[in-house]
Formats: C-alpha cells, sequence, structure tokens
C-alpha cells in the first residue's frame, strides 16, 4: 500500500502530476471520461473520493490501471481515519499471538 508522510488524496494526485501538468482542465477531462464536469472538478478539489467507476475511467485515459487509482484511495481513507480514531484504536488490546 501507498505510504506517505502525510495522506495524499487521489484528487490531489490527479491535479498536480496530471491535469496541471497536461494543462488540461477538470472540464475538458470529464468531457474525456463522459463524466458530469462537476464530479472530477469535485475530485480534483479534494471534496469527494474516487469511485469504481472514475478509477477505471482515469486507468483508460491515462493509461494506468484501476488499482493505481483505488490504491491511493485506500490509502488516503485509512490513514485519515487512523489518525482520527488514534485514541480509540489505543484503548484495544491486540489479541495475544498463539504460541
Amino acid at each position: 500500500m501507498l505510504k506517505f508522510a502525510r495522506p495524499v488524496h487521489p484528487g490531489e494526485f490527479l491535479r498536480e502530476e496530471y491535469l496541471v501538468p497536461l494543462g488540461m482542465s477538470a472540464g475538458a477531462l470529464a468531457k474525456k471520461l463522459n463524466l458530469p464536469r462537476t464530479r472530477i472538478e469535485r475530485i480534483a478539489k479534494e471534496e469527494i473520493g474516487l469511485t469504481p467507476d472514475s478509477a477505471l475511467r482515469l486507468a483508460r485515459f491515462f493509461n494506468t490501471t484501476p488499482e493505481f487509482w483505488m490504491n491511493f484511495q485506500q490509502a488516503y481513507e485509512l490513514e485519515t481515519e487512523a489518525k482520527k480514531l488514534a485514541p480509540e484504536l489505543e484503548k484495544i488490546e491486540p489479541l495475544e499471538a498463539v504460541a
């Protein structure tokens, strides 16, 4: 799984590694993916996460894999949630390993 110093939202990655270098707007990408403009705009603004549908379309367009995109989403969600739940998780005693 991807691990960063801070959680990286897949929208940040999409924006900074693809849209900005390509000089492409979220609306233009949405049109090429046959998606509503607002979906890609909201992903790029980090307002919503990726769905499998979006991951499949991004993978096809950018010649990557859907897993590449979904791994970003999963890593972001797990790291973000782990930080929120840290005090609660500390209270859980792990099951002792069976000898």
